[in-house]
């Protein structure tokens, strides 16, 4: 699940119906990329998309739930890069790490020579007030004991327990300079409008509400990388605007979903455009609010399950490209993990119209004379599925769910307000059912601990990071703590063998496929781009593999 080191944003898989012929204008927005090689001066900026901002406001706070794009991935690095499309690590600030033989602590070695875009040295020191401050502001890393700079390069982790994950989850922090922020008297509303950071492009520029551009760090600890002039980023209102700028040639890396994006993107440009869509660790789940009656029932969130097609939902939601989940949670980037005898052995993810009344009718959610089913207390069986409004792929999703559960007298009402509204309900516990991402990982851990483990849980009114769904199973806590103290594959692998027992007993959320981190690319005017030939990192602007590719890529130089 998310890194516990913001309020999780979700990867937003927008699609859109699109109906595209002849020209294709890009309006609205300002500073857009040209689809023509006059600009082919090796000075052209990286152009990206984002469909879910309308407008930008000035904020590069990396602890913001609202952090522009681009502040995690350009402005601020992190001590290492998992890639999960090869599941190779990167040592990025950090040159190297130890974990303890009894895995109660990490050491990680920066790197010499790395400075902040103010020219300042990048130390040790700024890493223990990265932590400090992230978990002051936003809490998580509660398995940390303390954080020490040893000397200038080397930090101590200790943990305060046997804890495997940490070496990803600390390192995947993004670090920030405590000579400036140190001397913010409010970090959490801070907005950071002009960013100091170790990234390759942090000098902003030209920002307006529909554009803004990134140019060189001047001291950026790695100069031979900086081979791009800069980024460009623009805002669009929704997917279909950000779709059609990205067919026209108007951009040059694009990670929102394209219905159909062979017809539509690549075979307009084949020569120059591509795509790719790995599978990594990510799924997409139906999400209930188990605080809330009926989602406190598992026959409830079983029965569900069994009343929506997955092979509907995928063929017509995600136009093909995702695959349908089973009852593991595991389907996509952690098949390795999978235990096919877990998930030929239950049936709550198989679609059955039949099996789904009679549970509901067992659990005593019978119907009225309306043919809508009643909750307990006598009141329609109804609820909102919430669900951001740029994200027209997950929009119809919701949708399709809502019209499938009509044939076991539930009514289900979709809501779509935008993307801040909805995350902060999530957060908050001030919803029904919504359409979350799961965040990619090294491990299936982080999966399993955001939606079962009991010290996620926060009560209603309390923001969370995770845990959505406000569910927790104290055997899972167990589980997650026999994985976590274990340094062995095997190890590991038994105690994910049985947290997918117990995720098909509890039901904690519906899954309902995996979640393929879209991208895709026209290389006129860059190349170097990842593809499945070559994943040194996925195609998406979003994660932390970004960094990668922005130091990475080459501009086009006409001659």
């Amino acid at each position: 699940m998310a890194h516990p080191r913001a309020l999780r944003r979700p990867v937003f898989a927008a699609a859109a119906s699109l109906a595209l012929v002849g020209s294709v204008l890009l309006g609205g927005c300002a500073g857009s990329a040209d689809s023509s090689t006059s600009d082919l001066t090796g000075n052209q900026l990286l152009t990206i998309p984002r469909e879910d901002f309308s407008t930008f406001s000035r904020n590069f706070n990396p602890f913001s739930p609202n952090a522009l794009p681009m502040t995690d991935q350009a402005i601020y690095e992190p001590m290492l890069v998992f890639n999960p499309a090869d599941n190779k690590t990167t040592p990025w600030l950090a040159s190297s790490w130890k974990v303890a033989s009894d895995g109660r602590s990490v050491t990680f070695t920066l790197r010499n020579g790395l400075t902040w875009s103010d020219g300042q040295a990048l130390t040790a020191a700024d890493v223990v007030y990265t932590f400090g401050l992230q978990k002051k502001l936003l809490g998580g890393y509660t398995y940390l004991a303390g954080v020490k700079a040893l000397n200038t390069h080397t930090i101590l982790f200790s943990f305060n327990k046997p804890y495997s994950p940490g070496l990803y989850d600390l390192g995947a922090q993004v670090i920030v300079p405590e000579h400036i922020w140190s001397t913010i008297s409010n970090p959490s509303k801070y907005t950071n409008p002009d960013p100091v950071g170790s990234g390759p492009y942090t000098q902003v520029e030209d920002f307006t509400t529909q554009s803004y551009e990134l140019k060189k760090n001047p001291h950026y600890w790695q100069p031979a990388k900086q081979h791009i002039a800069g980024v460009e980023l623009l805002a669009f209102d929704g997917n279909d605007p950000a779709n059609l700028a990205t067919i026209a040639g108007q951009t040059d890396w694009a990670d929102q979903y394209i219905p159909d994006i062979q017809s539509t993107f690549v075979d307009r440009d084949p020569k120059n455009r591509g795509y790719w869509f790995p599978p990594v660790g990510s799924l997409v789940n139906w999400t209930m609010n188990t605080t809330k009656a009926p989602f406190n029932d598992v026959n409830v969130r079983k029965a569900l399950s069994m009343a929506i097609d997955r092979s509907t939902i995928t063929k017509i939601g995600e136009s093909g490209y995702a695959t349908a989940a089973d009852c593991t949670g595991l389907t996509g980037g952690y098949d390795a993990w999978r235990d096919s005898s877990v998930a030929s052995s239950c049936d709550w993810t198989d679609y059955n119209v039949a099996a789904a009344n009679k549970l509901l009718d067992e659990a005593g959610y019978a119907r009225g004379a309306n043919g809508i089913r009643k909750l307990k207390n006598g009141q329609p069986f109804s609820f909102t599925i919430e669900v951001g409004s740029a994200s027209s792929d997950w929009l119809s999703v919701a949708n399709i769910i809502a019209e499938e559960l009509k044939a076991v007298g539930v009514e289900a009402t979709v809501k779509a307000p935008n993307w801040s509204v909805v995350t902060s309900d999530y957060a908050d516990g001030d919803y029904d059912t919504g359409i979350v991402w799961s965040d990619d990982a090294a491990t299936p851990y982080q999966f399993y601990q955001g939606v079962m483990s009991t010290a996620m849980v926060e009560p209603v009114g309390t923001q969370t990071t995770d845990n959505y769904n406000r569910f927790g199973d104290s055997k899972a806590d167990t589980l997650l703590s026999e994985f976590a103290a274990s340094s062995t594959e095997a190890g590991q692998q038994k105690a994910v063998d049985g947290l997918q027992e117990l995720f098909s007993q509890d039901a904690p959320v519906v899954p309902l496929f995996d979640g393929p981190q879209w991208g895709a690319y026209n290389d006129t005017r860059f190349t170097g781009f990842p593809t499945a030939a070559n994943p040194y990192a996925t195609l998406s602007t979003r994660t932390a593999t970004a960094v990668l590719v922005l130091t990475t890529l080459h501009p086009v130089v006409s001659h």
